[in-house]
């Protein structure tokens, strides 16, 4: 279950590509009334992409803090705020007209991506049988990689059908695989450990 997770993260990761400059020209030149230079669009686009890994890096720093605060199945509930806030910003920016939400959108969404790579590592480790525990390790990776694949997929398949098209299945996607895991945990039991469903006591 919390692979889903990391197969939206995978798919965040590639899943905005080149139509995001034709994005930032037509946002540019209806707000200011002339075209952005290439060098100004190439900057907004960097910034779009590079926003995930400094995402990445404040939830992971803040991943092990959560996980013996709350306990690592309420930590990784919380991961899915700053999922559903990405997916709604980066689906009202073409509504609204601005590739700033798409930035933000990807800072949240690099926040969710870096708690849940480790809190679900912890997580899927200590409920795993011991028989299982190498295999069920492997899950994030796994996830991570089909989740780029689809993003892959999606990137090649709809952009030519249009932008808005993409941007739809993107937040469809991500918007379908939190509800699934948040549904999932919150209906699951651990049996035998309450570190998994509650905050450590341990000193």
């Amino acid at each position: 279950v919390p692979a889903a997770g990391k197969g939206k993260s995978g798919d965040k990761l590639v899943i905005l590509n080149g139509y995001i400059k034709s994005f930032i020209r037509e946002t540019w030149l209806k707000r200011y009334s002339f075209s952005p230079s290439e060098d100004m669009i190439t900057l907004m686009w960097s910034f779009v992409v590079s926003i995930y890994s400094i995402g990445g890096l404040l939830g992971s720093l803040s991943a092990g803090y959560l996980s013996v605060r709350f306990g690592r199945k309420k930590a990784m509930l919380f991961a899915n705020i700053p999922a559903l806030l990405s997916a709604t910003l980066m689906g009202l920016s073409r509504l609204c007209g601005s590739f700033e939400m798409i930035i933000a959108g990807r800072l949240f969404s690099g926040v969710c991506g870096g708690l849940a790579l480790n809190i679900h590592l912890m997580y899927a480790g200590e409920c795993a049988p011991r028989k299982l525990r190498g295999l069920i390790a492997i899950t994030a990776s796994t996830a991570t990689a089909v989740g780029k694949f689809v993003g892959f997929a999606l990137g090649t398949l709809f952009v030519p059908v249009g932008p808005q098209l993409l941007q739809e299945e993107a937040v469809s996607l991500a918007a379908l695989a939190t509800e699934q895991q948040v549904a999932t945990l919150c209906n699951l039991r651990a049996p035998g450990n309450s570190t998994l469903l509650s905050p450590s006591t341990s000193h």
